[in-house]
């Protein structure tokens, strides 16, 4: 393992996160909003992007760090800071570091992964070196909040082949440009657990000009009982696994999410 932040994935699309729908519409702010309250801070965001959870977190009063590797992204958010109060930057700190090994120097009463970056480790020893940092920041007693997708196994099963392209609703942004994104995934490793995912953005100016963006990543699923025993070997106990934002029981919707609310043993 080698932890960099040398390459930034999202450089060439930082600027459409904010404006694709699929992601303005995500219905999990309020639910880490809440989680935060009760932990009443501070709390340790990682992969906090352009700050999608962590600015309304700040705004509902709470101190809060985020960390992500991506630079592009932390200057989206940072640049988004600069328009709230100063109550609400002074509650924020930013740090663009690897979710694998990362030390702040500090203990945290909640840590929270929103929206699935834990995916992007494909290898267990990622996954454990990243729960061990978590681990380390976590004040004793604190509470750490996994967000994952639940597996369909119908759909990885179904066609492990190239899929076509599912286009989303077209979205302007400020300046004028509409830009589409068409997603597909590429391939399947059923034994590894993985799939190799392709995002293009086409993007169409004012002139008639068209621009295409592409962007290509790995995800890895897990499975219920793997992430409990990797919660569990890294010094987790589980306290509830959700399977929406409304906590609603795990297995109660088809497939729903994956969502962990865990808790650091006590020495």
């Amino acid at each position: 393992m080698e932890p960099s932040t040398e390459h930034d994935e999202y450089s060439a699309i930082a600027e459409f996160y904010d404006f694709v729908l699929p992601y303005r519409n995500r219905q999990d702010v309020a639910f880490f909003m809440e989680m935060a309250k009760q932990s009443t801070g501070p709390v340790l965001e990682i992969g906090c992007g352009t700050g999608r959870v962590l600015i309304p977190t700040a705004r509902a009063g709470i101190d809060i760090v985020g960390l992500d590797v991506s630079g592009s992204m932390l200057s989206i958010c940072r640049e988004k800071l600069g328009h709230e109060p100063d109550e609400v930057q002074s509650r924020v700190r930013l740090v663009q570091a690897d979710m694998r090994q990362f030390d702040l120097g500090r203990h945290f009463k909640l840590a929270t992964m929103p929206f699935r970056p834990f995916q992007h480790l494909t290898e267990v020893e990622d996954q454990l070196a990243c729960l061990a940092s978590i681990h380390r920041h976590l004040s004793d007693r604190g509470r750490f909040v996994l967000d994952l997708f639940n597996p369909d196994l119908s759909r990885l099963t179904d066609d492990i082949r190239p899929t076509a392209w599912e286009e989303e609703p077209e979205f302007t942004m400020p300046d004028g440009r509409k830009v589409t994104r068409r997603i597909r995934i590429v391939s399947r490793d059923l034994l590894h657990q993985t799939q190799d995912i392709e995002i293009l953005h086409r993007v169409e100016y004012s002139d008639g000009r068209v621009e295409r963006v592409p962007q290509n990543f790995r995800l890895r699923h897990f499975f219920r009982y793997e992430v409990e025993h990797l919660l569990a070997r890294s010094g987790f106990e589980i306290e509830d696994i959700y399977s929406d934002y409304d906590k609603s029981p795990y297995g109660s919707r088809h497939p729903g999410e994956l969502i962990f609310v865990a808790r650091k043993k006590e020495n």
